[in-house]
This record gives C-alpha cells, structure tokens and sequence, in this order.
C-alpha cells in the first residue's frame, strides 16, 4: 500500500490527469474540471463551509470538504459503507452520485485509493475518447 493521502495530493493527482483545469463554480469555488463538448465538466470541487455540513462536536460548519464525483449511486454507497474510508454524504447530496471527504482526514486512506476515487470521478465527467485514450479499453 502506498502511503497516506495529503491535501497537496489532491493537486497533483487532478493535474496527471489529462486535460484538467482548475476552474471556479458554484460562484466562486475552485473546481477541478476536464473540457466536454466545449464547457468544463467538474469532477472535484472544494466546497465552501456551510451549516449543511457541520462538526457534529463543535457545531460549526467545515471548511476543509471536498465534493468528488462518483461513477453512480452503488459506488457512492459503497465509499460512505466502507468504514476503512472518511467518505461521507450529507442530505444536501442525497441524489447527488458524489461523496464528501474533510481534507484534514485524507491521512485516512492511502494515496493509491485517494488516486483510484479521483481518477473514477474525472472519467465520470471527462470524454469518453479521453478516458479510453488514458485508461484503455479496460
């Protein structure tokens, strides 16, 4: 296994990935996104602090929360049921085929698995003749 995620992986991980920018959406929150059909497609985002999501302990909101897109229901499921991995959903998500990780606990999963979810959500969104260029036909 590799060796604990950081938050500067989150970085470099979206930025291997083929034709990534970072952007802004919901207004003004920075957004990994890849190019489709001429208008960027955001796979990550850095969601703002909100009384929707808040630290059950101190009741204030987070600041640190990522949103990353799932390929579907079942793969978001299966991320927030695994209790190895801090993924979470809130009821804002509820419909929502993405999961929610606290920066601060990235430390929580290896590199290699915080690479697997990001590069999942990145072909969620990316054109599929990008995705089978960069992962194959597999």
């Amino acid at each position: 296994m590799s060796r604990p995620a950081t938050a500067d992986d989150v970085d470099d991980i979206c930025r291997s990935l083929p034709e990534v920018e970072l952007g802004t959406s919901w207004g003004d929150r920075p957004t990994y996104k890849v190019p489709a059909g001429g208008k960027g497609k955001g796979f990550l985002l850095f969601r703002a602090p909100h009384a929707s999501a808040v630290d059950p302990e101190t009741g204030e909101p987070y600041d640190d929360l990522l949103v990353i897109t799932t390929p579907g229901t079942a793969e978001k499921e299966a991320l927030v049921a695994d209790p190895d991995l801090p993924f979470f959903t809130i009821d804002h998500f509820r419909s929502t085929d993405a999961v929610l990780v606290r920066q601060s606990r990235l430390g929580e999963m290896s590199r290699d698995e915080l690479a697997e979810v990001i590069t999942e959500a990145w072909a969620c969104k990316a054109p599929k003749a990008l995705v089978r260029k960069h992962l194959g036909d597999a």
